[in-house]
């Protein structure tokens, strides 16, 4: 199972369309996952329309009917590893031990928020992944995101890619 992981891609504030090279991992991927800050909803229908699935949860800049149609927080079980899917997760310092803490049964937590990208795994075994921003990369030197395989309960190949 293939997946892309996105995040703050506050469409159409901060760019007026995903770069076309996170449209073809949509179209590759199984499963699309994004943290939080859409922004607006049309993202969310395009998305939906053209996924095979889609997990997503809301942030801090979305409106109201995104909240009414998002959760704070995704769940999801794919091919038997256990994601939680949030927007925000505090400061980085000590992040790894309070997710852990915070999500017991989760066995990868994937978040956004600091347009930062961030893949640690806790003491615990919980992965923690933010795959930056596609389309604001704020001071980091380029706009990114991940993807990721799953296969027999495993999750390899993260890999981080700049656009």
């Amino acid at each position: 199972m293939q997946l892309l992981l996105i995040a703050d891609t506050h469409l159409p504030k901060r760019a007026r369309d995903l770069p076309a090279a996170v449209w073809a991992q949509v179209d590759a991927v199984d499963v699309v996952i994004h943290a939080g800050d859409w922004v607006e909803p049309p993202l969310l229908d395009a998305l939906q329309a053209r996924a095979k699935r889609v997990i997503g949860c809301w942030g801090n800049n979305d409106g109201e009917e995104l909240r009414r149609r998002l959760p704070e927080r995704a769940d999801a079980v794919l091919d038997g590893v256990r994601f939680t899917v949030v927007h925000e997760t505090g400061a980085s310092g000590g992040r790894d031990a309070r997710m852990a803490k915070a999500y017991p049964d989760t066995d990868v937590l994937v978040f956004g928020h600091s347009h930062i990208p961030w893949d640690t795994t806790a003491d615990t075994g919980l992965r923690l992944l933010n795959p930056g921003s596609p389309t604001d990369r704020r001071r980091q030197p380029a706009c990114t995101y991940m993807t990721a395989t799953v296969r027999d309960s495993v999750l390899s190949d993260v890999e981080l890619h700049r656009v």
